[in-house]
Protein backbone atom coordinates (compact mmCIF):
# COMPACT_ATOMS: atom_id res chain seq x y z
CA UNK A 1 0.00 0.00 0.00
CA UNK A 2 2.94 2.20 0.65
CA UNK A 3 3.89 1.88 -3.20
CA UNK A 4 0.53 3.55 -3.93
CA UNK A 5 0.94 6.01 -2.29
CA UNK A 6 4.47 6.77 -3.08
CA UNK A 7 3.56 6.96 -6.83
CA UNK A 8 1.99 10.61 -5.83
CA UNK A 9 4.81 11.76 -3.31
CA UNK A 10 6.41 13.72 -6.22
CA UNK A 11 3.15 16.26 -5.60
CA UNK A 12 4.57 17.01 -2.28
CA UNK A 13 7.42 18.80 -3.47
CA UNK A 14 7.25 22.31 -2.51
CA UNK A 15 8.51 25.02 -4.89
CA UNK A 16 11.79 27.08 -3.69
CA UNK A 17 9.28 30.49 -4.48
CA UNK A 18 6.13 30.86 -3.10
CA UNK A 19 3.88 32.35 -5.56
CA UNK A 20 0.37 31.44 -4.14
CA UNK A 21 -0.75 31.09 -0.75
CA UNK A 22 -1.59 27.96 1.67
CA UNK A 23 -5.41 27.88 0.78
CA UNK A 24 -4.44 27.40 -3.16
CA UNK A 25 -2.15 25.00 -2.41
CA UNK A 26 -4.96 22.40 -0.63
CA UNK A 27 -6.50 23.16 -3.87
CA UNK A 28 -4.17 21.61 -6.30
CA UNK A 29 -1.16 19.89 -4.07
CA UNK A 30 -3.37 18.65 -1.07
CA UNK A 31 -6.19 17.37 -2.63
CA UNK A 32 -5.09 16.43 -6.05
CA UNK A 33 -2.63 14.41 -4.07
CA UNK A 34 -5.68 12.66 -2.27
CA UNK A 35 -7.76 12.20 -5.55
CA UNK A 36 -4.87 10.48 -6.88
CA UNK A 37 -4.45 8.00 -3.85
CA UNK A 38 -7.42 7.16 -3.73
CA UNK A 39 -7.63 6.45 -7.34
CA UNK A 40 -4.97 4.65 -7.53
CA UNK A 41 -6.15 2.64 -4.27
CA UNK A 42 -8.53 1.47 -5.98
CA UNK A 43 -7.13 0.66 -9.26
CA UNK A 44 -4.77 -2.24 -7.20
CA UNK A 45 -6.68 -5.40 -7.02
CA UNK A 46 -3.58 -7.07 -5.28
CA UNK A 47 -4.57 -4.83 -1.83
CA UNK A 48 -7.64 -5.18 -1.98
CA UNK A 49 -8.76 -8.72 -4.09
CA UNK A 50 -11.43 -9.41 -6.96
CA UNK A 51 -13.70 -6.34 -7.78
CA UNK A 52 -16.57 -8.91 -7.93
CA UNK A 53 -17.54 -12.38 -7.01
CA UNK A 54 -20.99 -13.44 -8.18
CA UNK A 55 -22.41 -16.76 -7.01
CA UNK A 56 -25.35 -18.63 -9.20
CA UNK A 57 -26.10 -22.27 -10.11
CA UNK A 58 -25.41 -23.41 -13.42
CA UNK A 59 -23.57 -20.49 -14.98
CA UNK A 60 -19.94 -20.72 -14.69
CA UNK A 61 -18.80 -17.89 -12.07
CA UNK A 62 -16.08 -16.08 -14.33
CA UNK A 63 -18.98 -15.92 -16.64
CA UNK A 64 -21.01 -14.36 -14.42
CA UNK A 65 -18.85 -11.87 -12.62
CA UNK A 66 -17.82 -10.47 -15.87
CA UNK A 67 -21.44 -10.28 -17.23
CA UNK A 68 -22.35 -8.67 -13.69
CA UNK A 69 -19.36 -6.11 -13.92
CA UNK A 70 -20.67 -5.08 -17.03
CA UNK A 71 -24.24 -4.89 -16.82
CA UNK A 72 -23.96 -3.11 -12.85
CA UNK A 73 -25.78 -5.31 -10.23
CA UNK A 74 -28.89 -4.08 -8.46
CA UNK A 75 -30.17 -3.54 -5.00
CA UNK A 76 -33.99 -2.87 -3.31
CA UNK A 77 -34.17 -0.17 -1.32
CA UNK A 78 -37.28 -0.77 0.34
CA UNK A 79 -35.29 -3.98 1.66
CA UNK A 80 -32.62 -1.86 3.54
CA UNK A 81 -34.18 -2.02 7.37
CA UNK A 82 -34.71 -5.54 8.81
CA UNK A 83 -32.62 -8.14 10.20
CA UNK A 84 -30.09 -9.37 8.09
CA UNK A 85 -30.34 -13.42 7.90
CA UNK A 86 -34.13 -12.97 8.84
CA UNK A 87 -35.76 -10.67 7.04
CA UNK A 88 -33.82 -10.73 4.29
CA UNK A 89 -30.14 -11.53 2.96
CA UNK A 90 -28.28 -8.85 2.95
CA UNK A 91 -29.75 -4.95 3.21
CA UNK A 92 -30.87 -4.19 -0.09
CA UNK A 93 -31.11 -8.13 -0.95
CA UNK A 94 -34.27 -9.67 -0.74
CA UNK A 95 -36.73 -11.66 -3.28
CA UNK A 96 -38.83 -8.09 -5.17
CA UNK A 97 -41.93 -8.21 -7.51
CA UNK A 98 -41.23 -6.60 -10.94
CA UNK A 99 -43.03 -3.71 -11.30
CA UNK A 100 -43.78 -3.12 -7.88
CA UNK A 101 -40.59 -3.06 -6.26
CA UNK A 102 -38.38 -0.20 -6.67
CA UNK A 103 -35.00 -1.49 -8.04
CA UNK A 104 -31.86 0.47 -7.72
CA UNK A 105 -29.07 -0.15 -10.04
CA UNK A 106 -25.28 0.46 -9.11
CA UNK A 107 -22.79 1.31 -12.28
CA UNK A 108 -20.93 4.10 -10.86
CA UNK A 109 -18.65 1.88 -8.81
CA UNK A 110 -17.27 1.26 -12.17
CA UNK A 111 -16.04 4.53 -12.92
CA UNK A 112 -14.79 5.62 -8.84
CA UNK A 113 -11.32 5.42 -10.76
CA UNK A 114 -11.61 7.30 -13.64
CA UNK A 115 -14.02 10.22 -11.64
CA UNK A 116 -11.42 10.54 -9.34
CA UNK A 117 -8.33 11.23 -11.44
CA UNK A 118 -10.77 13.67 -13.43
CA UNK A 119 -11.34 15.21 -10.60
CA UNK A 120 -7.80 16.09 -9.76
CA UNK A 121 -7.43 17.51 -13.34
CA UNK A 122 -10.00 19.44 -12.66
CA UNK A 123 -8.17 20.99 -9.16
CA UNK A 124 -5.11 21.34 -11.06
CA UNK A 125 -6.43 23.19 -13.99
CA UNK A 126 -6.55 27.27 -11.90
CA UNK A 127 -3.33 26.41 -11.17
CA UNK A 128 -2.00 25.55 -14.29
CA UNK A 129 -3.39 28.84 -15.14
CA UNK A 130 -2.17 30.76 -13.18
CA UNK A 131 1.50 29.59 -13.24
CA UNK A 132 1.18 30.10 -17.02
CA UNK A 133 0.04 33.86 -16.56
CA UNK A 134 2.50 34.36 -13.94
CA UNK A 135 5.61 33.24 -16.12
CA UNK A 136 8.12 32.92 -13.57
CA UNK A 137 8.13 36.54 -12.52
CA UNK A 138 8.33 36.22 -8.47
CA UNK A 139 10.93 33.85 -9.06
CA UNK A 140 13.11 36.34 -11.37
CA UNK A 141 12.25 39.06 -9.05
CA UNK A 142 13.64 37.22 -6.55
CA UNK A 143 17.01 36.30 -7.78
CA UNK A 144 18.20 34.66 -5.02
CA UNK A 145 17.49 36.79 -2.20
CA UNK A 146 15.62 34.30 -0.53
CA UNK A 147 18.97 32.85 1.12
CA UNK A 148 20.18 34.12 4.28
CA UNK A 149 23.74 34.41 3.44
CA UNK A 150 24.07 36.26 0.23
CA UNK A 151 27.43 37.84 -1.12
CA UNK A 152 27.53 41.85 -0.15
CA UNK A 153 28.31 43.10 -3.69
CA UNK A 154 25.93 40.44 -5.17
CA UNK A 155 23.17 41.22 -2.51
CA UNK A 156 23.54 44.86 -3.29
CA UNK A 157 23.53 44.47 -6.93
CA UNK A 158 19.94 42.51 -7.19
CA UNK A 159 18.59 44.77 -4.68
CA UNK A 160 19.10 47.32 -6.88
CA UNK A 161 17.72 45.81 -9.91
CA UNK A 162 14.52 44.95 -8.01
CA UNK A 163 13.78 48.85 -6.36
CA UNK A 164 14.61 50.16 -9.88
CA UNK A 165 12.72 48.00 -11.68
CA UNK A 166 9.50 48.75 -9.13
CA UNK A 167 9.67 52.29 -9.37
CA UNK A 168 10.19 51.73 -13.02
CA UNK A 169 6.99 49.62 -13.33
CA UNK A 170 4.53 51.19 -10.61
CA UNK A 171 1.37 50.95 -11.29
CA UNK A 172 1.58 48.38 -14.25
CA UNK A 173 0.74 45.31 -12.20
CA UNK A 174 -2.96 45.58 -11.47
CA UNK A 175 -3.36 42.95 -14.95
CA UNK A 176 -0.90 40.38 -12.86
CA UNK A 177 -2.85 40.55 -9.46
CA UNK A 178 -5.99 40.50 -10.88
CA UNK A 179 -5.20 37.12 -12.75
CA UNK A 180 -4.58 35.23 -9.43
CA UNK A 181 -7.74 36.99 -8.17
CA UNK A 182 -9.55 34.82 -11.13
CA UNK A 183 -7.73 31.68 -10.47
CA UNK A 184 -8.96 31.73 -6.76
CA UNK A 185 -12.55 32.38 -7.81
CA UNK A 186 -12.10 29.49 -10.00
CA UNK A 187 -10.99 27.31 -7.03
CA UNK A 188 -14.25 28.45 -5.39
CA UNK A 189 -16.53 27.40 -8.40
CA UNK A 190 -14.35 24.38 -9.09
CA UNK A 191 -14.81 22.74 -5.34
CA UNK A 192 -18.68 23.96 -5.35
CA UNK A 193 -19.04 22.90 -8.69
CA UNK A 194 -17.03 18.96 -7.61
CA UNK A 195 -19.61 18.62 -5.05
CA UNK A 196 -22.48 18.56 -7.40
CA UNK A 197 -20.75 16.67 -9.73
CA UNK A 198 -20.50 13.78 -7.16
CA UNK A 199 -23.88 14.22 -6.05
CA UNK A 200 -24.88 13.64 -9.72
CA UNK A 201 -22.24 10.53 -9.86
CA UNK A 202 -23.69 8.82 -7.02
CA UNK A 203 -27.41 9.62 -7.92
CA UNK A 204 -27.81 12.24 -5.41
CA UNK A 205 -26.48 10.42 -2.57
CA UNK A 206 -23.58 12.89 -1.97
CA UNK A 207 -24.68 15.89 -0.50
CA UNK A 208 -25.96 14.38 2.87
CA UNK A 209 -23.64 11.15 2.47
CA UNK A 210 -21.36 12.54 5.45
CA UNK A 211 -24.42 14.02 7.36
CA UNK A 212 -25.95 10.86 7.34
CA UNK A 213 -23.20 8.57 8.37
CA UNK A 214 -22.47 10.58 11.20
CA UNK A 215 -26.49 10.36 12.19
CA UNK A 216 -26.01 6.61 11.61
CA UNK A 217 -23.26 5.97 14.11
CA UNK A 218 -25.79 8.20 16.65
CA UNK A 219 -28.85 5.48 16.78
CA UNK A 220 -30.15 2.50 18.12
CA UNK A 221 -28.67 -0.49 16.61
CA UNK A 222 -32.17 -1.18 15.70
CA UNK A 223 -33.15 1.66 14.15
CA UNK A 224 -30.05 1.67 11.75
CA UNK A 225 -30.37 2.28 8.33
CA UNK A 226 -26.87 2.37 7.16
CA UNK A 227 -26.39 5.06 4.45
CA UNK A 228 -23.27 3.32 3.22
CA UNK A 229 -24.95 0.29 2.64
CA UNK A 230 -27.34 2.31 0.62
CA UNK A 231 -24.85 4.30 -1.69
CA UNK A 232 -22.06 1.36 -2.02
CA UNK A 233 -23.91 -1.74 -1.12
CA UNK A 234 -21.65 -4.42 -0.64
CA UNK A 235 -23.91 -7.28 -1.40
CA UNK A 236 -26.38 -6.76 -4.47
CA UNK A 237 -27.88 -8.77 -6.86
CA UNK A 238 -27.67 -9.46 -10.58
CA UNK A 239 -29.87 -11.09 -13.29
CA UNK A 240 -28.34 -13.45 -15.82
CA UNK A 241 -31.02 -14.46 -18.74
CA UNK A 242 -29.97 -17.32 -21.46
CA UNK A 243 -31.92 -19.56 -23.23
CA UNK A 244 -32.33 -23.41 -22.16
CA UNK A 245 -32.50 -26.56 -23.85
CA UNK A 246 -36.24 -25.72 -25.73
CA UNK A 247 -35.26 -21.79 -26.98
CA UNK A 248 -37.33 -20.86 -24.35
CA UNK A 249 -35.42 -17.59 -21.80
CA UNK A 250 -34.14 -18.71 -18.34
CA UNK A 251 -33.50 -16.51 -15.86
CA UNK A 252 -30.59 -16.97 -12.84
CA UNK A 253 -30.43 -14.69 -9.89
CA UNK A 254 -27.09 -14.48 -8.12
CA UNK A 255 -25.57 -12.68 -5.70
CA UNK A 256 -22.83 -10.64 -5.72
CA UNK A 257 -20.29 -9.21 -3.14
CA UNK A 258 -18.50 -6.15 -4.24
CA UNK A 259 -15.31 -6.05 -1.89
CA UNK A 260 -14.45 -2.63 -3.79
CA UNK A 261 -17.13 -0.97 -2.08
CA UNK A 262 -15.95 -1.36 1.62
CA UNK A 263 -12.76 1.01 0.34
CA UNK A 264 -15.25 3.54 -1.61
CA UNK A 265 -17.82 3.75 0.94
CA UNK A 266 -14.83 5.14 3.01
CA UNK A 267 -13.44 7.13 0.14
CA UNK A 268 -16.25 9.15 -0.04
CA UNK A 269 -17.09 9.45 3.70
CA UNK A 270 -13.38 11.27 3.89
CA UNK A 271 -13.52 13.64 0.58
CA UNK A 272 -17.37 14.36 2.34
CA UNK A 273 -15.55 16.52 5.25
CA UNK A 274 -12.80 17.04 3.08
CA UNK A 275 -14.72 19.05 0.62
CA UNK A 276 -17.23 20.41 2.29
CA UNK A 277 -13.90 22.11 4.95
CA UNK A 278 -12.33 23.26 1.59
CA UNK A 279 -15.23 24.53 0.25
CA UNK A 280 -15.45 26.59 3.69
CA UNK A 281 -12.38 27.64 3.82
CA UNK A 282 -12.20 28.74 0.05
CA UNK A 283 -15.31 30.91 0.57
CA UNK A 284 -13.70 32.97 3.69
CA UNK A 285 -10.28 33.02 1.50
CA UNK A 286 -12.49 34.83 -1.61
CA UNK A 287 -14.63 37.13 1.01
CA UNK A 288 -11.18 38.19 2.26
CA UNK A 289 -9.90 38.70 -1.07
CA UNK A 290 -12.81 40.71 -1.89
CA UNK A 291 -12.11 43.11 1.32
CA UNK A 292 -8.50 43.23 0.32
CA UNK A 293 -9.36 44.58 -3.03
CA UNK A 294 -11.79 47.86 -1.72
CA UNK A 295 -10.18 48.36 1.36
CA UNK A 296 -6.88 49.81 0.97
CA UNK A 297 -6.36 49.98 4.89
CA UNK A 298 -6.55 46.19 5.00
CA UNK A 299 -3.35 46.22 2.52
CA UNK A 300 -1.41 48.49 4.63
CA UNK A 301 -1.77 46.15 7.65
CA UNK A 302 -0.74 42.95 5.71
CA UNK A 303 2.04 44.74 4.10
CA UNK A 304 3.36 45.49 7.63
CA UNK A 305 2.41 42.39 8.83
CA UNK A 306 4.88 40.85 6.28
CA UNK A 307 7.27 43.82 6.55
CA UNK A 308 7.63 43.27 10.67
CA UNK A 309 10.98 44.99 10.55
CA UNK A 310 10.84 47.72 8.44
CA UNK A 311 9.89 51.47 9.50
CA UNK A 312 6.17 52.03 9.45
CA UNK A 313 6.24 55.22 7.74
CA UNK A 314 8.29 53.27 5.29
CA UNK A 315 5.81 51.21 4.60
CA UNK A 316 2.77 53.53 5.23
CA UNK A 317 4.58 55.92 2.25
CA UNK A 318 5.00 53.05 -0.45
CA UNK A 319 1.09 51.51 0.08
CA UNK A 320 -0.22 55.35 -0.51
CA UNK A 321 1.65 55.39 -3.59
CA UNK A 322 1.08 51.50 -4.72
CA UNK A 323 -2.28 50.39 -6.28
CA UNK A 324 -3.42 46.72 -6.12
CA UNK A 325 -1.48 45.12 -8.18
CA UNK A 326 2.00 47.01 -6.48
CA UNK A 327 0.38 45.92 -3.35
CA UNK A 328 0.60 42.26 -4.50
CA UNK A 329 3.70 42.38 -6.00
CA UNK A 330 5.22 43.37 -3.05
CA UNK A 331 3.25 41.34 -0.44
CA UNK A 332 4.87 38.03 -3.04
CA UNK A 333 7.88 39.10 -2.48
CA UNK A 334 7.83 39.38 1.44
CA UNK A 335 7.18 35.94 1.14
CA UNK A 336 10.01 34.88 -0.81
CA UNK A 337 12.72 37.42 0.76
CA UNK A 338 15.40 36.74 3.01
CA UNK A 339 13.35 39.32 6.25
CA UNK A 340 16.38 41.27 6.65
CA UNK A 341 16.72 41.56 2.95
CA UNK A 342 13.10 42.55 2.12
CA UNK A 343 13.58 45.86 5.44
CA UNK A 344 16.12 47.03 3.03
CA UNK A 345 14.23 46.39 0.01
CA UNK A 346 10.99 48.70 1.70
CA UNK A 347 13.42 50.83 2.83
CA UNK A 348 15.21 51.54 -0.51
CA UNK A 349 11.76 51.53 -2.59
CA UNK A 350 10.59 54.15 0.17
CA UNK A 351 13.43 56.79 -0.96
CA UNK A 352 12.78 55.85 -4.20
CA UNK A 353 9.37 56.68 -4.88
CA UNK A 354 9.83 60.14 -2.86
CA UNK A 355 12.38 61.01 -5.36
CA UNK A 356 15.01 60.49 -2.68
CA UNK A 357 18.62 59.44 -3.98
CA UNK A 358 19.37 55.54 -2.03
CA UNK A 359 22.40 55.45 -0.26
Amino acid sequence: MFDVFGSVKGLLKLDSVCIDNNVFRMHYKGTVIILIAFSLLVTSRQYIGDPIDCIVDEIPLNVMDTYCWIYSTFTIPNRLTGVAGKDMVQPGVASHVDGEDEVKYHKYYQWVCFVLFFQAILFYIPRYLWKTWEGGRIKMLVMDLNAPIVNFDCKEDRKKILVDYFADNINRHNFYAYRFFICEFLNLANVFGQIFFMDFFLDGEFTTYGSDVVRFTEMEPEERRDPMARVFPKVTKCTFHKYGPSGSVQKFDGLCVLPLNIVNEKIYVFLWFWFIGLTVLTALSVAFRIAVIFVPKIRLYLLRARSKLSAHQDVENISKKCQIGDWFVLYQLGKNIDPLIYKEVISDLALKLDGKEVV
